[in-house]
């Protein structure tokens, strides 16, 4: 199955709209997109709960790690640096972490409210080598900003 975003996109609009709180936004949208493709095998959030600090957050999947520093991995990179990170193999990735021994490749994205606050990232774990696309990352981008334009 493969993802049809611009019927995701709808979807998360119509479940979404109205919503300010990040985390019941963050719980929707990882449940929606998780469930869209089945190259995802892991889908969720790290949240910025300190200064260069990310929590996990809502998530579809395995467990995740509950910490990452912004110094660290993949998740941390998209933090610290504000840019989309697609990994299509995460062992070649310097100071990868390997919450999941099954993870080959990677898409995260940093989410941000319509204020510029950086929220957390979005992270899209799957067990297939490079799985992920530009197409995915430019997708994924604009279901983020609409989702996150009002959030708290």
């Amino acid at each position: 199955m493969r993802i049809n975003y611009t019927t995701l996109f709808k979807t998360i609009a119509s479940l979404t709209e109205g919503e300010t709180d990040a985390v019941a936004l963050m719980a929707t949208v990882a449940c929606e997109v998780h469930h869209a493709d089945d190259r995802f095998d892991w889908t969720g959030f790290y949240r910025v709960v300190a200064p260069e600090l990310l929590k996990i957050g809502p998530y579809q999947g395995g467990h995740g790690c509950l910490v990452i520093p912004f110094s660290r991995g993949v998740c941390g990179a998209a933090a610290r640096t504000g840019e989309v990170q697609l990994v299509p193999d995460v062992e070649a990735f310097p100071g990868h972490i390997a919450c999941a021994s099954s993870t080959r490749s990677e898409l995260v994205l940093p989410v941000w409210n319509g204020a510029g606050d950086l929220l957390g990232v979005f992270d899209i774990d799957s067990d297939q080598p490079d799985a992920f696309t530009l197409e995915d990352a430019d997708q994924m981008a604009l279901i983020l900003a609409a989702a996150f334009q009002n959030a708290a």
